[in-house]
């Protein structure tokens, strides 16, 4: 259960890293939107995967 929780935290960083790429866009902060982006993709991937994983373990 406590894998879920995690796997939810990673989401919502992971959303919160897709904000700051639109952001990083219309302010056109290369660096910064290259961070975010790979923020989001790390994050995006561990956090479906720590779901599947767990969901798949039931």
């Amino acid at each position: 259960m406590s894998h879920i929780i995690l796997g939810i935290i990673f989401l919502l960083v992971a959303l919160l890293a897709v904000v700051s790429v639109i952001r990083q866009l219309k302010f056109k902060n290369y660096l910064a939107l290259l961070f975010s982006a790979i923020t989001a993709l790390s994050f995006g991937f561990f956090s479906i995967a720590t779901i599947i994983s767990e969901l798949s373990n039931l």
